[in-house]
């Protein structure tokens, strides 16, 4: 049966645009410590002092970033290493903004150590890792929030029930896309203050310091998947929510460095992934701004659902005539929920919206499409996994 349009807008409209925040006490305050004081670091410890949370500690292997972490929680204790950190008293939880290479190293560390986290995503540096992680954190009591803020959102809830109940009919192709002009050559000038250079690349293979690997680290291979996984993890994660889909069965891919002179990952890319009844593509372009930012459209064979950051437009499928879209509501994904999730779930131990296991389903595909794009070949899920 069909939803009523009128009817729908109304439950629309009455949703809250917020979860419920706990209201902790002026002496019940969660304390946490911050581990890669970066721009992402720093902004997530602002928002964390918002809900009421309380930053004790900073980790950082750039020096810099302490004096900018310290403008806004002055006073805290800093660490180069993070182990002497895990084992300060009163830190309840740890925020982890990492690069991808050490996401697992220091998750393990701190589930080991009887801390909670709030781990920025992707969630792995591998297919593989992906595993060992959800069954590192699943042997403990450990209440992990992976940062995909999309998992916390009222408005892309509202979204997903355009598609629960049933008014874009079979979706049979879906297509997440990324387009901000930023690419720009490697900048490999020396840094402005000291790096432990050694404590960054922790497991990473050795090699000798070049100042954009580490500005940049995100599109080197030896530390991170590029935005196929960064952006991917986001993206892909809705596709595969929203449609009822798990893991891809496979992917091809294929791209190349169009402006990123000094880059290993792409900067220009297309992805194609199968599954069951199913195909999503998943393109990003870096040195254009057309319809700049993020969106997902969905393709229906009774509608059509673009969700974007503006909000999500739905139109019927009319031949011809399907010009003027029959619904629009604004969707803002803001941190704030997710945040505060991860804050309610240390209180009541439940698990949060954003677990290790859909982390790891999330960055599936984007982990197999790059092993296809650097393999020249297509990649299968069960091969990839060991199935």
């Amino acid at each position: 049966m069909k939803t009523d349009r009128r009817a729908f807008l109304s439950t629309l409209a009455a949703a809250p645009m917020f979860v419920p925040a706990s209201a902790f006490g002026a002496n019940d305050k969660v304390q946490y410590g911050v581990v890669g004081a970066g721009g992402r670091g720093r902004y997530l410890n602002r928002k964390f002092k918002d809900l009421g949370a309380e930053c004790v500690a900073v980790c950082d292997v750039y020096e810099p970033n302490f004096d900018l972490a310290l403008k806004d929680t002055p006073g805290v204790k800093t660490y180069i290493d993070f182990d002497e950190l895990l084992v300060q008293p009163g830190v309840d939880a740890v925020v982890l903004a990492g690069p991808d290479h050490q996401h697992w190293p220091m998750l393990e560390a701190a589930i080991k150590a009887g801390k909670d986290a709030y781990a920025e995503k992707p969630l792995s540096y591998s297919l593989q890792q992906s595993e060992e992680m959800v069954k590192g954190v699943r042997a403990t009591d450990r209440i992990v929030q992976i940062g995909m803020q999309r998992r916390s959102a009222p408005s892309v809830f509202r979204a997903k029930r355009v598609i629960d109940d049933g008014m874009l009919g079979r979706i049979t192709q879906v297509k997440p896309k990324w387009h901000w002009n930023v690419s720009r050559p490697l900048d490999n000038s020396p840094l402005a203050g000291k790096l432990h250079w050694e404590k960054f690349l922790g497991p990473a293979p050795e090699r000798e310091l070049q100042p954009m690997r580490f500005r940049k680290w995100r599109v080197f291979r030896d530390y991170a998947g590029g935005n196929m996984t960064d952006q991917g993890t986001h993206l892909m994660d809705v596709v595969q929510w929203f449609t009822g889909n798990g893991r891809p069965k496979s992917a091809v891919a294929q791209g190349y460095i169009a402006k990123m002179e000094g880059a290993e990952h792409p900067d220009v890319f297309t992805a194609a992934f199968e599954y069951e009844e199913m195909l999503a593509t998943w393109s990003l372009n870096y040195t254009n701004d057309y319809q700049d930012g993020w969106s997902i459209l969905f393709m229906g064979d009774e509608g059509t659902m673009l969700l974007d950051d503006a909000g999500f437009t739905v139109w019927t499928e009319l031949w011809k005539n399907n010009r003027e879209p029959i619904m629009y509501a604004r969707a803002p994904v803001p941190v704030e929920p997710h945040i505060q999730n991860f804050l309610d779930c240390i209180r009541t131990r439940e698990q949060p919206n954003c677990t290790v296991e859909i982390a790891a389903d999330a960055v599936s595909g984007p982990h197999l499409a790059n092993i296809a794009l650097f393999g020249g070949k297509k990649a299968y899920m069960a091969e990839e996994v060991g199935a």
